[in-house]
């Protein structure tokens, strides 16, 4: 199986002191965010995991750890979202700069191959144009040149988390059309620095119009790259837990909602300041789950990890 770490929260950034504890405790605890007395035990023996996949905005503290993460047997890539936005919109974060150059960091340590650019979500309002998107990208690109193979970008969505979050900031969607002109732009500029650009679960309409334009939807939890990781085929299905557009094969993910520190203004995974800090505050990096402790009220379940390797293949 492949574990997404994560969708919900920043792994790398804040908790990879925990995610390596629970690589080698062989499990981790995982409530369901529909029913939060259902919590699934996940196995994590590395004959069990054909990948980690790792989402983040700083993996500045999980670089530490990848020497012990790989000497446990584990494979991994990386999601590096790297957009340039200023403290109103991602509050939390290091400098751009700093982040160039941890980018640059990981992917000479880890290869290229295994690093993904996700310039992501790409938000408009008066200050954030279609200007300043081509020039934020242009800049961005010129430095991750040779750093990473691919970018993947996608345009704000309003889940109700973010139209409350981003009240006041008025976020407008310009029309189809300019949204294709933007990213045929975009992928120009890419192409010029020998990076290829992606859609995320752009719908059938838009997605149907990048295709046309040279533009192929993307998948963050790509099976083809894992098998290339992994050196083995992997069999596996679209992820049914996600969107209907969203092209990820099927995961399992370990992370848990309002617990991201960085506090992006346009995140979907949390609710608000006091939820994070409540949440945060209750971490324990030697506990099974990300915060919190089982009770007697909690139901743990063991949870299948279906294989997903089967002819092996020649690695990277």
């Amino acid at each position: 199986m492949i574990i997404s770490a994560s969708r919900r929260t920043d792994i790398p950034a804040f908790y990879s002191e925990w995610l390596v504890q629970r690589l080698r405790a062989g499990f981790v605890l995982v409530r369901n965010p529909m029913n939060y007395r259902q919590v699934s035990r996940i196995g994590l023996s590395p004959s069990c995991i054909e990948c980690l996949v790792f989402w983040t905005k700083n993996p500045q503290d999980m670089m530490a750890r990848l020497t012990e993460i790989a000497s446990l047997g584990y494979r991994f890539y990386f999601l590096f979202t790297l957009t340039a936005y200023d403290e109103r919109i991602e509050k939390n974060v290091p400098p751009l700069k700093e982040r160039v150059e941890i980018f640059q960091t990981l992917s000479a340590r880890i290869g290229r191959e295994r690093i993904l650019w996700r310039y992501d979500p790409i938000l408009f309002n008066d200050r954030y144009s279609q200007a300043f998107h081509r020039k934020a990208f242009a800049g961005l690109v010129e430095k991750l040149s040779g750093f990473t193979d691919r970018c993947i970008v996608s345009f704000l969505q309003m889940y109700r988390k973010c139209e409350r979050n981003l009240k006041g900031l008025a976020p407008a969607g310009p029309p189809a059309a300019e949204q294709i002109d933007l990213l045929r732009s975009l992928q120009i500029l890419g192409a010029n620095h020998g990076i290829t650009l992606q859609s995320c679960a752009q719908g059938s309409g838009l997605g149907d119009e990048l295709a046309k334009a040279g533009i192929p939807p993307g998948r963050c939890i790509d099976g083809k790259l894992v098998e290339r990781i992994r050196g083995a085929v992997i069999t596996a299905g679209k992820d049914k837990n996600q969107r209907k557009d969203c092209g990820c094969i099927e995961s399992i993910d370990i992370g848990a909602y309002n617990s991201c520190p960085h506090h992006c203004l346009y995140c979907y995974a949390n609710s608000g300041l006091g939820s994070v800090a409540k949440n945060f505050a209750a971490h324990n990096p030697d506990a099974p789950l990300l915060y919190g402790c089982i009770d007697k009220e909690d139901k743990i379940t063991e949870r299948y990890l279906k294989p997903l390797a089967k002819k092996q293949l020649r690695l990277f």
